[in-house]
């Protein structure tokens, strides 16, 4: 099945590039509210599950005993930007395990956040684990298994004790199978497993509602989704889509980007889960798509569903600060 062209790139006003997509829109039921392109094809979410991830940390009780609050939930769903604030939440995170930077296996690199980078190097520091956008995820981890009394070495290995806890986790709310036949290795070295937008949707729909979880699960789903939306920041940083979107409906939407043109996201207050995927992995366009769906399902209020019409229309500016383009969804997605 070729999936549709879901976002045009202008330049002027003539279309310069053009993504197709999927878009998967289901409730907590499993019905499908809204499907665009072939939702069926298995696709590695990435870092759009951190969500999902993070239940373990809550459920253990290591998220208490530690005394993690909004901001530490939040990084730990979080893909950020590197920044001071996310370093030094991650740093603390992992002293409350009596951890440092060195129990991280997620890898090193330099912020993702321009400014962040030009400090550090400035200061003559080089960047280690913290840095790394998936730190306060890793932090989470390593937490949950030190409560849990679990051999944290070698944590991000398929067949590790957590990373089993983290497959259950993700079959139990996904509804999709998770073993070799579709793992992949992330980007911070933990695997990652290919399932189709239909059941990612049907899953961020269960999140936010609770409905199809165990009691214990549904409250930690509330919880960390509650969290993020409370600090967006922590979820991504300065200029970031997700903490841009999250922040212009405080407490209304959730919304977390994957690599490679992937997001998932869900309005709680209607139970709706959202999966979509660009195809050709360009995360502006993306961008696009998810603010362009939000914007049709809440199109009862006014208000929001303009703001997020204004995000599905991005304007393209050269270095001369001049207007050159810009970002639209089609009339199949529109």
């Amino acid at each position: 099945m070729s999936n549709p062209v879901l976002v045009e790139v202008l330049r002027g006003d003539i279309v310069e590039s053009a993504h197709p997509g999927a878009v998967a829109v289901f409730d907590a039921d499993g019905k499908s509210v809204l499907e665009i392109g072939d939702t069926q094809r298995a696709i590695f979410p990435r870092s759009a599950v951190k969500a999902i991830q993070a239940l373990p940390l809550v459920e253990t009780g290591a998220a208490d005993a530690y005394g993690f609050g909004n901001k530490e939930l939040a990084l730990a769903c979080a893909s950020h930007n590197g920044e001071v604030e996310h370093v030094e939440l991650a740093r603390a995170m992992l002293a409350k395990a009596g951890l440092d930077e060195h129990a991280l296996e997620c890898g090193a690199h330099w912020p993702s956040y321009q400014r962040a980078t030009t400090e550090l190097a400035r200061s003559g520091g080089v960047p280690n684990g913290l840095h790394n956008n998936c730190s306060g995820k890793h932090a989470g981890f390593l937490c949950a298994c030190c409560h849990a009394g679990i051999e944290h070495r070698g944590y991000v290995k398929a067949g590790h004790a957590y990373q089993e806890m983290l497959r259950e986790a993700l079959e139990n709310v996904t509804g999709a199978a998770h073993n070799a036949d579709n793992r992949g290795t992330d980007g911070c070295s933990i695997p990652t497993y290919a399932v189709p937008l239909g059941n990612l949707a049907h899953g961020f729909a269960r999140m936010a509602t609770g409905i199809g979880l165990a009691d214990r699960r549904a409250k930690a789903a509330k919880r960390l989704f509650a969290a993020c939306m409370a600090e967006p920041f922590y979820v991504a940083g300065t200029d970031r889509f997700d903490t841009r979107l999250m922040r212009s409906a405080p407490g209304r939407l959730f919304v977390k980007i994957g690599a490679e043109g992937v997001f998932c996201a869900a309005v709680p207050e209607l139970g709706l889960g959202i999966a979509l995927k660009c195809d050709d992995g360009a995360g502006r366009a993306a961008e696009v798509m998810v603010a362009a769906v939000m914007a049709k399902l809440v199109a009862h209020d006014d208000t929001l569903a303009r703001k997020l019409r204004e995000f599905a229309r991005p304007v393209l500016t050269n270095w001369n600060g001049i207007t050159v383009g810009g970002l639209r969804p089609t009339d199949v997605l529109a």
